[in-house]
């Protein structure tokens, strides 16, 4: 009997939860959870300062999580960026984040109002269409 990898027998005889019993996440990893309020992000950033952490909104619709170095002179502890498109309705002034023991959590609240966009078409120029 063949038990290398390749043969199908040999995830039954090793298991996965056996071979590497711990969870391996990566380094950059940020972890997303939401309730009927607010989405929650949580990223670990050990041994980061919390001078060199940015949070943005971009263009209201993108968060931004990213390090940066205080000077020209120093480095972050750790290089880290993340980029995540911000879902329709969300209160972009309510956005809150906290830093705490090596932990960067981030509460962007639901908006349960509609944005609208309303043309006023009186104030417009008249376009007269023609037929080609």
């Amino acid at each position: 009997m063949d038990l290398s990898p390749l043969h199908p027998s040999w995830q039954y005889l090793y298991p996965s939860h056996l071979l590497f019993p711990y969870q391996f996440t990566p380094e950059n990893y940020v972890h997303w959870t939401q309730n009927p309020e607010s989405h929650f992000f949580s990223a670990d950033l050990p041994g980061v300062r919390k001078e060199e952490i940015k949070v943005e909104v971009e263009d209201s619709r993108y968060l931004i999580i990213r390090t940066e170095a205080i000077d020209e002179s120093s480095v972050p502890a750790k290089s880290f960026m993340k980029k995540f498109r911000l879902p329709g309705r969300v209160d972009i002034d309510g956005i809150s984040a906290g830093y705490e023991h090596g932990v960067l959590t981030i509460t962007v609240p639901r908006s349960f109002r509609r944005r609208g966009l309303y043309i006023d078409l009186a104030n417009q120029p008249e376009v007269v269409a023609r037929a080609a």
